[in-house]
């Protein structure tokens, strides 16, 4: 990664894969290249898609300590154009309609990690809306990664509570925080899963993806959530 993200370029390349971010330095235009090869179960996909650092959403930064680790993160919301090819499928992105959620993440976890996070991002009349939201073992007193994007802010959020229902794997789930500022329900689409279990290190990972609906209640008004894009995640590890 470089020093310095505005005005950088990393890349991440091996046989049949290929990761290139281009940042920009102010309001400009990132570039995410890539170019991923198709295995025994998947199809190759390629694309590139730009994001509007311009017309962003407040960004989140949290940098605190966990019990037996440390955490920093950085995400924003980006409008997003672009193509993405899978297999013999084209995908194409629209800067007035789609967005893009970037996250910076740079943490020592503690040997015993869990988690269990949610994120999206919708338009509304005004800008952009969305969520970033985390159950997680904390230090009293520690800022705290969740929040809600509402136009022009990222407003900071605690004590969120995720409770999915019954009916498998891809049941839905209740994500809500106790003050009432956040209730939504997300419903899986699709899932993706990581499974090693390797004596004193194991890892136990599934994302799911799908949309959310249900409220947002910023600082000044509330914002309803239909159809918005995102995804939910659980992770158990031994690291």
């Amino acid at each position: 990664m470089p020093i310095r993200l505005a005005d950088g370029h990393c890349s991440f390349q091996r046989r049949g894969y290929r990761l290139q971010y281009e940042f920009a330095a102010g309001p400009g235009r990132h570039s995410l290249r890539f170019d991923i090869a198709a295995t025994k179960t998947a199809p190759a996909f390629q694309g590139e898609l730009g994001l509007d650092a311009g017309h962003s959403s407040a960004p989140l930064s949290v940098s605190s300590r966990l019990p037996g680790g440390r955490l920093y993160t950085h995400k924003a919301i980006f409008p997003a154009e672009g193509v993405l090819r899978v297999g013999d499928q084209t995908i194409t992105f629209d800067g007035t309609r789609d967005l893009a959620i970037i996250d910076e993440h740079k943490s020592m976890l503690p040997y015993r990690t869990n988690w269990l996070w949610g994120t999206f991002a919708l338009r509304a009349a005004d800008g952009i809306v969305g969520a970033n939201v985390v159950d997680r073992p904390e230090v009293p007193g520690e800022e705290e990664e969740s929040c809600l994007w509402t136009p022009g802010r990222c407003e900071p959020l605690a004590d969120i509570e995720f409770q999915q229902q019954a009916g498998g794997a891809k049941a839905a789930w209740q994500i809500f925080s106790l003050d009432g500022r956040l209730d939504v329900t997300f419903e899986p689409e699709g899932r993706k899963q990581v499974r090693h279990q390797l004596g004193i290190f194991a890892i136990d990972y599934f994302q799911l993806f799908g949309h959310y609906r249900g409220t947002v209640l910023g600082a000044d008004r509330a914002y309803p959530v239909e159809g918005a894009h995102g995804v939910c995640e659980s992770m158990n590890a031994r690291l």
